[in-house]
């Protein structure tokens, strides 16, 4: 009994120092992923704590468990309208990206480290893909709101090219063990497999666990339970069939995240707790399993690959995937830059150690010198990047928290908070009096917190700055209710910099804008309307943030509505002396 306490003494300690530790990750400027990474690697044979684990196999199976439980996360939080914007692109960086960040860096590797070109291909693949945590975590947490585009871009493709890896990866193996087995044919119908099989069983396991989530009625805690327990079956199920176990899970987590019931907030809350402890607990074992004084022996060869990879093999496959999309150039450098590694080239790097392939530990040490420096080098750099590339978009006027209260199996009503800012149109009003602005629509106030007490709303109560106003009214108009308490300084400022000083109907003629602003459009798009022109002239589905420059003169999507239609447009006139 002494050693089994001293085991769970032991994980506590390490899960509870590094959750203390992510309190000083902001300040550092640090993503909170390489600091779980280093509480571990503090604890193990080469830091203070002395810990000695190098059971790779106990490692592998710690990380599946725990990616799957990210992904599942990932793909509850992934909406299906990203997909609009983003499915074929992202496709074809989860397929070509790999195989040709893979084929270059392997090349750079071959020669650099001067070994077998497959071990070298097989050290590319191995960091060749990028990695749903790091990136999941990174991008929600980085305190920028990205263009649609890019963020919906990254996602789905660290949440789908998993198959992609593991196939390079097992292909490479197999050539170096038994290369008289490997052939063409058996590496194409594994790729088919994998994917295949991942795609069937995860949406259909999918909608199986979003039906069952609908229909009983379970006690609030168990929610989470069955959907991480049906996630965990359709993971392990997909896998034992030879399919993508990882894809499974990601798309079997969009299906029941898509399709909202009474239990969905319940879920989300929980699983948004569990993919933090899987995060934590992953990256503490993998920086437990490390050796630092190893890795070092490897540094220069891990920097000059991390910077090829970086710098090269990465921009070069995503320049040429992404060349039929019409992607801004701003928008290819981010996807270029944010392309993180984590957890699963750490997890890949184990396949060879256990497999017994020749001169693994250098592939494992290095690989994870890679993910060291890309975690610190790109995921420190986030938010940054976005800023300077400019490809993220001015927060918007929302609700400051946002409840589902279900009355029915299939009925729920919208609790909304917002916070009275002063200047706001909402200050010196009575609650009730805000509905005035929404004709047609059931706007009511259920509470009214300031100074931190519920207050009691009587006839002559006034909102003043600082009070919390919780509102129940339909979910479209959140936004332009938030708008209401919002105050008219900075934020209007800055979205007048970025949006334009005029607010256009997109549904109006663009003859009509042109003849009254004097922009030059041909005869054909006289005829269309604002919207029509916007689509024609990107020549892609749009996204808040997207421009379209006609003379001096600036378009901008403003708003987006439901299926990728263009609620509101932004124009930004050049200055008076720009004017001809």
């Amino acid at each position: 009994m002494t050693g089994i306490n001293a085991l769970f003494l032991l994980t506590g300690l390490l899960l509870f120092i590094s959750v203390l530790a992510s309190t000083i990750s902001a300040r550092l400027g640090l993503p909170l992923l390489l600091l779980f990474l280093g509480v571990g690697m503090l604890a193990g044979e080469d830091g203070p704590g002395g810990i000695v684990f190098e059971d790779f196999f106990i490692a592998s199976l710690i990380g599946q468990a725990a990616l799957s439980v990210i992904l599942l996360d990932g793909g509850l939080r992934t909406r299906v309208s990203s997909f609009r914007v983003a499915l074929k692109p992202a496709a074809v960086l989860a397929s070509w990206g790999v195989v040709g960040t893979a084929g270059l860096l392997g090349i750079f590797a071959t020669w650099l480290l001067d070994v077998d070109w497959r071990l070298g291909m097989l050290l590319a693949a191995i960091v060749g893909s990028t990695d749903a945590a790091a990136v999941f975590a990174l991008l929600r947490n980085s305190g920028v709101r990205l263009n649609e585009r890019v963020q919906a871009t990254l996602e789905i493709e660290s949440g789908a090219n998993d198959p992609m890896a593991i196939l390079l990866v097992t292909a490479l193996v197999g050539m170096l063990l038994e290369p008289e087995t490997a052939t063409a044919g058996g590496f194409a119908w594994m790729l088919a497999s994998q994917l295949g099989l991942g795609a069937v069983l995860g949406l259909g396991g999918g909608w199986v666990l979003s039906r069952l989530m609908a229909r009983l009625s379970l006690p609030d805690g168990l929610y989470a339970l069955l959907i991480l327990s049906g996630g965990t079956l359709v993971f392990a199920a997909t896998n034992l069939m030879n399919g993508s176990g990882f894809l499974a899970v990601y798309l079997a987590g969009v299906v029941v995240g898509n399709r909202r019931s009474h239990a969905t907030e319940h879920v989300l809350r929980v699983m948004d707790g569990l993919a933090w402890l899987a995060q934590a607990g992953m990256f503490v074992v993998l920086g437990l399993l490390v050796t630092p004084s190893q890795m070092l022996d490897y540094a220069p060869q891990a920097l000059a690959m991390a910077v090829f990879l970086m710098l090269v093999a990465r921009p070069l496959a995503v320049l040429i995937g992404l060349a039929p999309f019409r992607y801004a150039r701003n928008e290819l450098a981010y996807v270029s830059w944010v392309g993180l590694r984590g957890a699963v080239p750490v997890v890949l790097a184990i396949v060879p150690v256990v497999m017994g392939v020749p001169d693994s530990q250098l592939l494992f040490n290095v690989a994870f010198a890679v993910v060291l420096l890309s975690l610190l080098v790109q995921g420190a750099t986030v938010p940054m990047a976005a800023r300077w590339l400019k490809v993220e978009v001015p927060p918007r006027d929302e609700p400051r928290d946002k409840r589902e209260v279900w009355v029915g199996d299939e009925a729920s009503v919208d609790l909304l908070e917002y916070c009275v800012i002063a200047g706001s149109r909402a200050e010196g009003r009575h609650p009730d009096d805000l509905a005035g602005d929404f004709p047609g629509r059931d706007v009511r106030c259920v509470a009214l917190v300031r100074s931190g007490r519920l207050q009691r709303l009587s006839a002559d109560t006034r909102l003043i700055p600082g009070d919390a106003v919780w509102m129940i009214a339909p979910d479209e108009i959140a936004d332009s209710l938030a708008r209401t308490f919002a105050g008219s300084g900075g934020e209007l400022i800055a979205n007048a910099s970025f949006f334009g000083e005029f607010v256009v109907d997109p549904d109006s003629g663009a003859s009509d804008l042109a003849d009254a602003y004097g922009l030059l459009i041909d005869d054909g798009e006289r005829a269309m309307t604002m919207s029509t022109l916007l689509r024609a002239r990107l020549g892609r589905p749009a996204v808040v943030g997207d421009r379209v420059e006609i003379g001096a003169f600036v378009l901008t999507v403003r708003e987006m509505g439901d299926k990728g239609r263009i609620t509101a447009v932004g124009l930004k006139c050049p200055p008076f002396g720009g004017l001809r």
